[in-house]
């Protein structure tokens, strides 16, 4: 029997998918008009620094919401039935800052003193500008969004302290301009870009070859436009070097029941 197709699929039976493990690619264009999470996982003994550590740095790390209390699965005001350990396409391991693995499910690696962080991500916000009738190059080639390291420093919190890791669209100027306008109405899923043009001001040196996820084509005209990235937690847990964590694989999001609209500022 054949496979239903993911972009057909209520949140909740992506997260279902997710869970069987039928489902494991990113989830770029998914569930139209509701929210996508990054996600970390840390040891509640460092929950307050990180939790500080978004309060101090919005763009990059808008907080959705946090685990009620170490050792919590769920987080129903985000997602219904939700269990955090396989309901996400796929997960990324650290140990002592060194990624070691990629999962599917974390029920192995499991611990009850584990804080979950949600965090909101760009491709909530892909929804308002494909509405708009603007392109987004990642979707149409149907990749995962580039993200690239960058030299924009974020402020530290207790042992958590990293620079900015952007997500890129390319676009043309007068498109790009549009974009800022409406972005900036969603500041919970990292509001309007950060910088456009010359990657090489914000530290990029290869547009060609990003830091995570794919490359896209850039053509003639279009100027690279680069929004705050929910990947800055993931480089700020590394840098820590916590014995353990967690976080998504970049691109591989959890799809929450929170309605886009509901982020939307007037």
């Amino acid at each position: 029997m054949s496979q239903p197709n993911p972009l057909q699929l209520s949140p909740l039976q992506i997260r279902q998918q997710c869970r069987s493990g039928a489902f494991s690619r990113n989830t770029s264009g998914l569930a139209p008009g509701f929210v996508q999470a990054n996600m970390a996982i840390i040891p509640a003994a460092y929950a307050a620094d990180f939790l500080q550590f978004c309060h101090f740095n919005p763009k990059p790390c808008p907080l959705l919401g946090m685990a009620a209390t170490p050792g919590a699965i769920d987080m129903p005001q985000l997602a219904a039935n939700l269990d955090i350990r396989s309901d996400l396409p796929r997960y990324r391991l650290f140990r002592h800052g060194e990624f070691t693995e990629e999962v599917t499910d974390l029920g192995a690696v499991w611990r009850d003193d584990l804080v979950t962080f949600l965090i909101g991500c760009s491709f909530s916000f892909e929804e308002a500008l494909l509405a708009d009738g603007l392109e987004i190059r990642n979707i149409t080639e149907q990749k995962n969004v580039p993200m690239y390291k960058t030299n924009l420093p974020c402020q530290s919190a207790g042992v958590f302290s990293s620079n900015m890791v952007v997500s890129m669209r390319p676009m043309q100027p007068a498109a790009a301009i549009r974009a800022i306008q409406i972005c900036s109405r969603f500041p919970q899923v990292h509001g309007a870009p950060v910088h456009f043009g010359d990657p090489a001001r914000i530290g990029i040196q290869n547009i060609n070859q990003p830091d995570y996820g794919d490359a896209v084509s850039i053509k003639e005209g279009e100027v690279p436009v680069f929004w705050a990235c929910g990947v800055t937690p993931q480089l700020a847990i590394a840098q820590a070097k916590l014995d353990f964590c967690i976080s998504h694989a970049p691109g591989h999001m959890l799809i929450t029941d929170l309605p886009n609209s509901k982020l939307a500022v007037l």
